[in-house]
């Protein structure tokens, strides 16, 4: 049987590999350099620490600390030290951002907030986020019907299940596995920021439902409801 939480020591290569998974997922850190060239993958990168060159295609990128990529082609990664989200059979869309802020911009439980740093292309695609717990924060058990991949970048707290009481310390690494049943603590003085990948969403534009197409508007009528004029 799954436990609800695994962790796992920041060393450089593999630390999980979830392929059977409905949504196959790798989880790798690196330490030193480091080649991510899988065909058909997409990358979701963070750098915990120092300075990252990041190599892809025909361009090159300096990172910092706190930012965090997204790459549907293969990866180099040079300098600093990070975790990469391996998304398998899955195609998205390249994008750079970060530094992460110090709040979250939605409302989440329980006094806690969250960012969407990399949204989902199409609902039902992979998201990353920041989750942002500020202190004497006692959440409410709950699950996730799929799996979270997960990393502390700043504070402290507790990641509590039905089998333990997990301390949570920056550059700690984790997953949250499917249906595992799980809250977070947080102490007086002590607030925790997380990184989590989500690998599927429930959120996100559709054919029938985005920006273009809702703001455009023929004869005062959305060309979202008009079917015989949307592309096929």
């Amino acid at each position: 049987m799954i436990p609800a939480y695994s962790e796992f020591e920041f060393a450089n290569g593999l630390l999980y590999d979830y392929t059977g998974n409905d949504f196959p997922t790798r989880l790798h850190a690196w330490t030193e350099p480091s080649n991510f060239d899988t065909e058909g993958s997409t990358y979701y990168g963070y750098v915990f620490e120092g300075n990252t060159t990041v190599i892809s295609g025909k361009n090159s990128y300096q990172l910092s600390a706190r930012q965090y990529f997204c790459f549907n082609e293969p990866v180099t990664l040079i300098g600093g030290r990070g975790i990469v989200i391996e998304r398998i059979n899955y195609r998205g869309m390249n994008s750079l951002g970060g530094p992460v802020e110090n709040w979250g911009r939605l409302k989440y439980i329980d006094g806690c907030t969250d960012s969407l740093l990399i949204a989902p292309v199409k609902m039902g695609d992979p998201c990353l986020n920041a989750l942002f717990f500020p202190e004497n924060i006692d959440q409410t058990a709950h699950t996730h019907p799929s799996m979270r991949v997960g990393m502390v970048i700043e504070g402290e707290g507790s990641c509590v299940t039905p089998e333990a009481e997990y301390d949570l310390v920056p550059g700690k690494i984790f997953i949250i596995h499917p249906e595992g049943t799980h809250r977070f603590r947080t102490r007086a003085g002590a607030r925790l920021t997380v990184i989590a990948y989500h690998p599927d969403s429930d959120f996100g534009p559709q054919d029938e439902d985005h920006p273009m197409i809702n703001r455009t508007i023929v004869d005062g009528v959305s060309a979202a409801k008009i079917a015989e004029i949307r592309t096929a």
